[in-house]
């Protein structure tokens, strides 16, 4: 079975999502289509369960999903033993993260990095932080810049960055009403993150005073809620990180006596299982203790 097909089908394992993989992967939806029914008729099993509704894995497809990963991860070690003849590490290392971690964290380590290990392919790609560790966990990255969640798997190792605490906001020339109590906060237009650690503690704030939030707005990731708090369109919640590298922070300000919604603690998440094996995660890894 070729690399090619296992990493399709590990990233649509991932997204359960036809046309957001074949997106991702420069293929048609009906070209996807066909190369997982080639998979699934090679392996004489069904893998995903499909209907108008929803993707999942079957128990055969979440076998292939471990196979898959633990074969691309060994030939990748593999691959490296072969180039290490003269003792400089070679090959490419994934990384994703927000726009905001880019080059508010990121950018000295890969200077470092680079300078250290000049034969390393570096693959930076940005998205919403909120799928980070699934995008590792499934295989599909290396390493990713995520907020540390309420309960860290045990697959998972994490290195912390930075601490910022997660903000208010409202527009500098509000026109909404800031909260005085917990009923008002349940009467003002809210913008808030899709998926995330945020929206698991404001979902969690919420459920415990029986309240139901006024949500104006749903969006992917935290640099979207700055401009639209900016606009008055409503109060949003993101990281003080984002906030002061956003192009809009001179627009907004803070809401006191905001919820409790505590820290974001920011860092770089990885496999342990990679960790341990691959060369060039271990190299990046101990930068980090470096910096």
């Amino acid at each position: 079975m070729d690399s090619k097909s296992l990493k399709l089908f590990l990233h649509l394992a991932q997204s359960l999502h036809f046309s957001r993989t074949a997106e991702a992967m420069n293929l048609s939806p009906s070209a996807l289509s066909r190369q997982i029914q080639q998979l699934e008729e090679r392996l004489e099993c069904k893998l995903f369960e499909r209907d108008n509704r929803q993707v999942q894995l079957t128990p055969q497809g979440r076998k292939l999903q471990s196979y898959a990963r633990e074969s691309l991860e060994q030939w990748e070690t593999f691959r490296q033993d072969l180039n290490a003849s003269d003792g400089e590490l070679s090959g490419s290392v994934s990384l994703y993260c927000s726009v905001t971690a880019s080059y508010s964290l990121l950018y000295q380590i890969l200077k470092r990095f680079r300078q250290e290990h000049p034969k390393v392919e570096i693959n930076l790609h940005t998205g919403d932080p909120a799928d980070a560790i699934r995008r590792v966990l499934g295989g599909h990255e290396d390493l990713c810049i995520t907020a540390k969640p309420e309960k860290l798997s045990k697959e998972l190792s994490f290195h912390s960055m930075v601490h910022s605490p997660l903000l208010c906001l409202q527009a500098k020339k509000a026109s909404i009403p800031t909260p005085k109590n917990d009923k008002d906060w349940a009467e003002v237009p809210l913008i808030i993150p899709e998926t995330g650690l945020t929206r698991e503690r404001l979902d969690a704030w919420f459920q415990k005073k029986k309240l139901k939030p006024n949500i104006y707005a749903q969006v992917s990731g935290h640099e979207a809620i700055v401009s639209m708090v900016a606009l008055d369109l409503g109060l949003g919640f993101a990281p003080q990180i984002v906030v002061d590298n956003s192009p809009q922070a001179k627009q907004v300000k803070l809401v006191e006596k905001a919820l409790p919604l505590g820290d974001y603690d920011v860092g770089i998440c990885t496999r342990s299982k990679r960790l341990e094996k691959d060369r060039i995660i271990a190299a990046f890894w101990e930068l980090l203790g470096e910096h």
